[in-house]
């Protein structure tokens, strides 16, 4: 039998969904997933997980957001921002999960032949890594 979903008043009402918003400013819970930012998104094949699915885990408070790479390879291009109807930032929230990963000590961008990124990403994540 699959596992269930939690999704109690507790979960969704998460601290690391609000400790997300605190740092973003931006309401995780205004995305309703119509995916308008993932199909906008120049770097989604690069990324494991699209924008709106990161968006998706954080509104569920699943800290699994935080071991993505697609808060890395975000280039907070603003293309997401621009195509939400609901007006998310998208890019504040990738950049809140950043913080927390490297708080957490999490840095993850793995640097490897046989995954490539564009090069935009690469500097966006090498400045956003340099201390």
């Amino acid at each position: 039998m699959a596992s269930e979903l939690d999704l109690s008043r507790d979960r969704l009402d998460a601290p690391f969904a609000r400790r997300v918003e605190e740092l973003s400013g931006e309401n995780p819970y205004a995305c309703y997933q119509c995916g308008k930012c993932s199909a906008g998104c120049p770097f989604a094949d690069h990324m494991d997980a699209l924008p709106n699915q990161v968006l998706r885990l954080v509104q569920l408070g699943d800290e699994s957001a935080l071991t993505l790479s697609a808060p890395w390879v975000c280039a907070s291009c603003l293309a997401c921002g621009v195509r939400c109807p609901k007006g998310v930032d998208i890019a504040k929230t990738m950049e809140a999960l950043r913080l927390l990963a490297l708080r957490k000590g999490i840095s993850h961008f793995p640097l490897t032949p046989d995954r490539p990124c564009p090069q935009i990403a690469l500097v966006g994540a090498f400045r956003k890594l340099t201390p």
